[in-house]
């Protein structure tokens, strides 16, 4: 099921209350980051993790110290994996970075501990550099043939980027009709309120960022409002994916019923 809730385009929304007086609610220390933790974090783990929660949250930020509040503030609203510039220690969360150019960049992420990289484009040496290891790799892509190439080359998932030039809910819709076995990620002016749409429509999971991490707020260093808003998110999220599993659940299902029943018939 999914809340309805008003376009966030104006500060606060109507659908949230953004107190400011009450204190977020204290974060565990991170555990130490080992090598042997690493070693066991797998692509099909992280692939499942973002797979699972629905959504991704990109976090842009002018300072570290800011990064890591609302970073913070994201993860105790209930988002479980953050896409920011600035991966922090954080190993239980699986964390991730964005704008992936060049092989040099991907061996910085990589060293700092991101578990994946995303790039607005398929960049051929990071998909030829780190498809076979241990990091997911997710290159961005926007027509069909971006899309299939993308996969083809060996891209567990597929950022379809930028979504809403190009036709937002409708042309995830379209895309994944020819291509329904390739996981895909909707990325780019995406908000709150549309997270169950596109999962429904056959997004994977969504980006992300100013939906959560509002620009007024962050720059009023309001993170009790980026809490909430990345747990009204969270929930989204998950409800969206819990009810595209339930669909296929009944779905299947009913396939079956139609078959013992001698009614099935191949389109």
């Amino acid at each position: 099921m999914v809340i309805p809730c008003p376009t966030l385009n104006k500060w606060p929304p109507p659908c949230l209350v953004l107190p400011r007086s009450s204190p977020l609610p204290p974060l565990s220390p991170p555990p130490r980051r080992t090598r042997s933790f690493f070693c066991c974090v797998s692509r099909r783990s992280t692939l499942a993790r973002i797979q699972s929660s629905g959504v991704i949250a990109c976090l842009r930020a002018t300072s570290a110290d800011l990064a890591m509040e609302a970073a913070r503030a994201a993860l105790i609203g209930g988002i479980s994996v953050v896409l920011q510039q600035l991966v922090h220690d954080y190993p239980t969360t699986v964390l991730g970075v964005g704008t992936v150019l060049s092989v040099k960049d991907a061996k910085k992420a990589v060293g700092a501990g991101a578990k994946f990289l995303m790039s607005p484009a398929m960049v051929k040496d990071v998909m030829d550099g780190f498809q076979s290891g241990e990091v997911l790799y997710i290159p961005g892509a926007m027509t069909p043939t971006e899309i299939l190439s993308a996969h083809d080359a060996g891209a567990k998932m597929v950022k379809v980027y930028p979504v809403s030039a190009l036709g937002g809910v409708k042309y995830i819709s379209a895309i994944k009709k020819p291509f329904p076995h390739i996981s895909m990620v909707a990325s780019q002016g995406i908000t709150v309120d549309s997270i169950g749409e596109y999962i429904a429509k056959g997004a994977s999971s969504v980006v992300l960022s100013d939906a959560i991490f509002n620009k007024e707020a962050m720059g009023e260093k309001n993170f009790e409002a980026i809490h909430k808003l990345a747990s009204f998110a969270a929930m989204q999220g998950k409800e969206a994916v819990e009810g595209v599993a339930l669909f296929v659940v009944a779905d299947i299902a009913e396939l079956r019923v139609k078959m013992e029943l001698g009614k099935f018939i191949d389109y």
